[in-house]
């Protein structure tokens, strides 16, 4: 190990400002990476839950697809491609871990579908299975409530079709790369409470 390239430290309330400015140096530098980190993950999802007739892989890749082919924009693609990146790692909340890694580079609006898609997706099938498929009513208030029953009608429910023709994961690297990359947290990025159309929305 280059130890020039550590702290000082071992607990952290003695660390030094050195110590601290290496730090933000090695995670800058570590982040360049995310968007690569996200791809490995995407592509772990094609040895992933299994049952469907497409893999969790090909299922994001086709929820992108129609997305791209609907003109939706930027943050709606990466959304449809990431939307189901938890799944390996949290099953029971595979929602929550897709929209905690994209939050600090989407709007907010995606965001908040990525984040509750898992509930508004029971619409189609918890009927089957003693569920409650009306638990998306809980959000009829939010001004969002729209955009996650369009995002699951149009792009989730419907994109586990084995015979859909889409695009391979290399084509969606650049968007990958460019959301990605974001400042983080960026207002005029988030753009919170603003909304936008998931179809044409792409210019």
């Amino acid at each position: 190990m280059d130890e020039r390239r550590i702290v000082s430290f071992r607990q952290m309330k003695d660390g030094t400002k050195e110590d601290y400015e290496l730090l933000e140096e090695l995670e800058h530098d570590f982040t360049k990476l995310l968007p690569e980190r996200i791809c490995n993950e995407l592509e772990a999802l094609d040895n992933s839950l299994s049952g469907y007739q497409v893999t969790r892989l090909e299922h994001s890749l086709i929820s992108a697809t129609m997305a791209e082919r609907d003109g939706a924009d930027l943050d709606w693609v990466v959304t449809a491609l990431v939307h189901d990146i938890g799944d390996n790692l949290a099953p029971y909340n595979h929602d929550s871990l897709a929209a905690v890694v994209a939050a600090p580079f989407v709007r907010d609006e995606c965001t908040w579908t990525l984040r509750t898609h898992g509930i508004f997706q029971m619409y189609f099938y918890a009927h089957h299975v003693g569920g409650d498929r009306n638990a998306r009513e809980k959000y009829k208030d939010h001004p969002y409530y729209q955009t996650g029953i369009e995002f699951t009608e149009r792009w989730d429910q419907s994109a586990f079709d084995p015979d859909y023709e889409f695009f391979p994961l290399s084509h969606f690297k650049p968007a990958v790369e460019e959301v990605f990359t974001r400042k983080a947290w960026e207002p005029s990025i988030i753009r919170s409470g603003e909304r936008v159309p998931l179809v044409g929305s792409g210019g």
